[in-house]
């Protein structure tokens, strides 16, 4: 498996968490500071970083990925855009997410074509959508870890990030599917300014 490092500096138990996320934020930042993201260069001059949300380790979860019915692997699934162009991914599988008020599963995917894929995709939307985070939802890239012949995804929600359709026209952003929204806030990760 290909090795993440900001994911590996995170899940470092030598690591302080939230010094690791921190990081992690400020050299995104720093991305989009230097006119490689999504900020118009217009903007950029009134650019002082993205929102964040306290890091909080209560939203990380390392949790195994559960095949849906059939060939899990192979399945393709068509994800909505906000620019109505379909984005065909592969669907690996669920997993149970413990949250407050009980258990719900998220889908995950990764790009077509990758038999073993290092990161998974996991397009979400919670009640913070449309309120203090961006109302089409945001994304996780989750690292996959392969043991024993089980794969586990590593669901940080304090790495969730917007798309970039939240900072501009021009941008094709796949949309959650519906049984990707959660019933509970997530206040973890990115959020409006």
């Amino acid at each position: 498996m290909v090795s993440d490092p900001v994911s590996d500096q995170i899940s470092d138990p030598t690591t302080d968490y939230a010094a690791a996320v921190s990081d992690f934020r400020r050299r995104k930042d720093e991305h989009f500071a230097a006119g490689r993201g999504p900020i118009a260069p217009e903007a950029l001059s009134d650019f002082r970083g993205l929102s964040y949300h306290p890091p909080d380790p209560a939203w990380r979860f390392v949790l195994p990925l559960e095949q849906v019915q059939g060939d899990a692997a192979a399945a393709e699934f068509v994800l909505d855009t906000n620019t109505g162009t379909p984005r065909f991914m592969a669907r690996l599988g669920e997993v149970a997410v413990p949250l407050p008020g009980g258990e719900h599963r998220l889908t995950v995917f990764a790009p077509l074509g990758e038999e073993h894929p290092a990161r998974a995709f996991v397009p979400f939307r919670d009640r913070t959508s449309g309120q203090t985070t961006y109302g089409a939802g945001r994304y996780i890239d989750a690292p996959l870890r392969r043991e024993d012949g089980e794969t586990w995804v590593d669901l940080d929600f304090n790495l969730a990030y917007h798309p970039y359709c939240a900072y501009g026209d021009g941008w094709t952003c796949p949309l959650p599917p519906a049984g990707n929204t959660l019933p509970v806030p997530v206040e973890a990760g990115e959020k409006l300014p």
